[in-house]
């Protein structure tokens, strides 16, 4: 869908008084830029990215995963909480949110199946293989979080669709 069906979506949505007039504007000002120039997602995200408090939170979103070993199921949680908390504040937030639940899924789906396999001894070493990886990507995930960058977890599989313009 064009930009231009979305602006007209929401021309509608006012006209029809399901949409105030707030509500309009704030909705049209995500689809362009302030200038009135179509935006695209990357540009947002790079703007956002250059702001040392979405480097941070990229940063301790990625980390917080190690908080199972202080509590266990604590790892899966925290990182999903402060998502959710802090993807309608920012597309880059939403962005390593998604990844990262995209990766937790995975890894859960990987440590069952390996599990089981460890019955026929070939799962043990793709079990340990999986563990150390969860501790590996949520540390490359926050370095490049650090740097200005989404890092997609590779080995995720996808199950929450990547970013789209709201």
């Amino acid at each position: 869908m064009s930009i231009a069906d979305e602006i007209q979506k929401l021309e509608d949505l006012r006209r029809d008084h399901v949409l105030t007039e707030k509500e309009f504007q704030r909705a049209k000002a995500k689809l362009l830029d302030q200038d009135g120039q179509i935006s695209s997602l990357g540009n947002r995200m790079q703007r956002a990215m250059d702001h040392p408090d979405e480097r941070a939170w990229g940063l301790w979103i990625h980390l917080s995963q190690f908080a199972g070993l202080v509590v266990p199921i604590m790892g899966w949680v925290v990182p999903i909480v402060i998502w959710q908390v802090m993807k309608d504040k920012s597309d880059v937030m939403d962005a390593h949110g998604i990844h990262i639940t995209n990766w937790l899924l995975s890894q859960f789906i990987y440590l069952i199946a390996f599990g089981l396999l460890s019955l026929v001894i070939i799962g043990i070493p793709l079990f340990f293989l999986v563990v150390a990886l969860g501790i590996v990507f949520p540390v490359m995930g926050a370095l490049k979080a650090q740097n200005g960058e989404v890092w997609r977890y590779p080995l995720s599989i996808p199950f929450i669709a990547p970013l789209v313009i709201r």
